[in-house]
């Protein structure tokens, strides 16, 4: 599956892979020769900690180069504001409460509630995909069905 990421996401996680694969290495590896150098391997504590976490690092090392590979950067002036697609700001009001809310579409790799970044698999973000100012969009909740209206569309990178 395709992420789509800002630049400025992608230069982050490109720099927070590299940390990892040269310092996070080097002090797992660490780790593991200090343990090691405390005596039995089959009863001490700390090498098997220090190679399960090794083998952590390996993991996310793994999952932040596969999102890497399958992303694709968008630019502010690739994006049409006419529909809400990936990096849309969308100012949508909840019909029943008239509460209104604005949020940006990002993929799971940059979602952050507290930033209003949504992410396009969530219920809410899934929902308002495709949707022009001026349409409703169906969100249904662990809470019940929410209708929102569209108000404005725009693009904020």
């Amino acid at each position: 599956m395709t992420s789509y990421l800002t630049q400025a996401k992608f230069d982050e996680l490109t720099a927070e892979l590299e940390h990892m694969k040269s310092v996070g290495r080097a002090e797992a590896s660490a780790a593991i020769a200090e343990a090691r150098e405390k005596g039995d391997l089959s009863e001490n504590a700390e090498y098997d900690a220090a190679k399960d976490a090794q083998g952590l690092l390996e993991l996310k090392i793994s999952e932040l180069s596969k999102i890497l590979s399958n992303s694709r950067v968008l630019k502010a002036e690739e994006l049409d504001d006419s529909t809400v697609r990936v990096l849309s700001t969308v100012k949508i009001k909840n019909t029943k409460t008239k509460k209104e809310f604005v949020y940006t579409l990002v993929s799971e790799a940059e979602a952050d509630l507290k930033q209003k970044k949504i992410s396009t698999t969530s219920p809410i973000g899934n929902s308002l995909l495709g949707k022009e100012v001026g349409d409703t969009a169906e969100v249904t909740t662990p809470r019940g069905s929410m209708t929102f209206e569209i108000l404005d569309i725009s693009i904020n990178l």
